[in-house]
């Protein structure tokens, strides 16, 4: 036990000029340092011992690109790294695992972040989440519990849905068919977006009966994949519409696209995903221009070669007019949800040519083809660069596929480094 501590003197005094108050506080300090100066150490558990993980770790310009990712470049292709690397059997960086990890904290709303990084970060991630609790993975998949369905809550529903669905569809199918009407509305929309796994042939009654459904959400997730399902009576019966609405004609001043939109989405149409009339106070322009995009958007991509005898690049080629700028958003949204890679990389190479018109729902949409595109186009020399005069969007889209090329590349020599 240490001996008494002297009192502290005031600055300029004695210890008698001194608040009585701020004397006892001083005391209780000095006395608290002097304990713990004098105390032994105690007994320390130690660390529990991380399991090996033999994969090796990506190379080391794979392994810069990430940390450049996770200080803000192009955040949201982190997921797209890690499930490239998972994939080639690779692991990242040791040293930058504490940061994904503190970011799937950061970000629990985030569907699969966690797992990713769990399979990504292998055994010194668990390891790490043992060592500080906050950084706690998800639990291995076991599968649903026997009885959620008829007992769990809809998000337990939705995975015995989906497993069921993955091993054995028709079963999940009858399941579906068996509980639909005693459905919620929010419900039915997820059993629909179930189906979008293993889409097939199999699945369009069910999905044609959902058309008919009381719920705006629910017709229009049925239509979405009725519409990227080859050869379903939907996208017959879009590809009549749409060639109605667009046609290509030659004429004394050239070759051309003519668009004439409908006046009104009939029933039919509106059964089929298509909007309902006119929103009041909008433009009459702005609901045409919707109309077209949403044809587009539904009918097979197949449809416009076929009937006009062209390619899509040759087609994109046709000068359109003041449509150019709808025709484009909607056969974007076409080509991503068929995962059509001839119309994607042609849109892509007709927008770097700069004779598409920069509007929002242009740019948004060829960000997003940018993100869905074979990452082999943004390989050098691939699609001509834009100059500066270019659009932004353009400018950020050919910067994406580029940066998505160069981290597959580098994934890939860590690949054969390994």
């Amino acid at each position: 036990m240490p001996g008494p501590v002297p009192w502290p003197r005031a600055a300029g005094g004695t210890a008698g000029d001194a608040d009585p108050a701020e004397l006892l506080l001083d005391q209780a300090a000095l006395m608290t340092a002097a304990r713990r100066a004098g105390q032994r150490p105690g007994r320390a558990e130690p660390l529990p011992v991380c399991e090996p993980d033999r994969r090796p770790t990506v190379s080391p310009a794979a392994g810069r690109r990430l940390a450049r990712m996770m200080a803000g470049k192009h955040q949201d292709l982190l997921a797209e790294w890690l499930a490239e690397a998972t994939a080639r059997g690779l692991r990242p960086p040791p040293q930058l695992l504490p940061a994904l990890l503190e970011k799937a904290r950061a970000n629990p709303g985030a569907a699969g972040w966690g797992r990713l990084v769990a399979e990504a970060g292998g055994s010194l991630s668990r390891w790490l989440a043992v060592v500080n609790p906050e950084w706690e993975l998800p639990a291995p998949e076991t599968g649903p519990a026997p009885d959620a369905w008829r007992l769990g809550d809809a998000g337990q529903r939705r995975d015995y849905l989906t497993a069921l669905r993955a091993a054995d569809p028709a079963a999940a199918r009858e399941l579906l068919a068996a509980s639909w009407d005693g459905a919620a509305e929010a419900e039915r929309a997820d059993f629909v977006s179930v189906l979008s796994d293993g889409l097939g042939p199999a699945d369009e009654p069910l999905l044609e009966a959902a058309l008919d459904d009381r719920a705006a959400e629910v017709r229009s997730r049925a239509a979405f994949l009725l519409a990227s399902l080859p050869g379903s009576a939907l996208g017959r019966r879009m590809t009549v519409r749409a060639l109605r609405c667009v046609r290509i004609e030659h004429g004394a001043h050239g070759t051309r696209l003519v668009t004439v939109p409908p006046a009104e989405p009939d029933a039919s149409m509106r059964r089929d995903g298509i909007a309902p009339g006119p929103v009041p106070g909008r433009p009459r322009l702005a609901d045409l221009n919707r109309f077209v995009v949403e044809i587009l958007a539904r009918t097979p991509l197949r449809a416009w070669t076929d009937a006009f005898g062209l390619p899509a690049a040759q087609i994109l080629a046709v000068p359109a007019g003041d449509w150019t700028p709808a025709l484009f958003v909607g056969w974007s949204r076409a080509s991503v949800a068929q995962r059509d890679g001839d119309w994607t990389a042609a849109l892509i190479g007709r927008a770097a040519t700069g004779r598409t018109a920069g509007t929002p729902a242009v740019a948004e949409a060829l960000g997003r083809l940018a993100r869905r595109a074979d990452p082999s186009l943004g390989a050098p020399g691939v699609l001509a660069w834009p100059g500066p005069g270019a659009p932004p969007a353009v400018r950020n889209a050919l910067s994406v596929l580029r940066f998505r090329h160069d981290m597959r590349s580098e994934l890939e020599d860590g690949h054969r480094d390994g």
